[in-house]
């Protein structure tokens, strides 16, 4: 099967790849690029494990496909933090332990970041509405 060609941005850094068209961005990610930090959970949008940025919007990479990638700005948690400086989301999901295993937290934050920066005060409900697509296996 033909490869496709993918030039792209991943986490602000220019980025090129070859990829089967049937290939999601999970997997590129994953397997072409080396960034591991999203998860497969469902591997049909149902979790939010594998959650992304895509041109600023939420994506769960699991539903998208990596030559999709094509021109857009593609950030993972892995470009969440300033080097070693975290993200505030990331500081304050470690000082109020919202971690347990650690499986769905890369999406969990994606998701709460994707937030904030369309909506920089949210109510409860709000939160509690955006991040519903993130299921969390520890909690249920």
């Amino acid at each position: 099967m033909a490869k496709q060609y993918v030039s792209t941005t991943i986490n602000g850094e220019s980025a090129e790849y070859l990829c089967e068209t049937q290939q999601t961005m999970l997997d590129v990610l994953r397997d072409v690029v080396g960034l591991t930090g999203a998860k497969e959970g469902c591997a049909s949008g149902d979790c939010g494990a594998c959650s992304i940025l895509v041109d600023g919007t939420l994506v769960c990479s699991c539903l998208m496909l990596g030559v999709e990638a094509e021109g857009k700005a593609i950030t993972t948690i892995e470009g969440i933090a300033d080097g070693d400086k975290l993200h505030p989301v990331q500081q304050k999901f470690l000082e109020h332990a919202a971690l347990q295993c650690g499986f769905c937290t890369p999406g969990l934050i994606v998701a709460a970041k994707a937030l904030l920066d369309e909506n920089p005060n949210p109510t409860e409900t709000e939160a509690r509405y955006w991040l519903a697509g993130n299921l969390c296996r520890c909690t249920g």
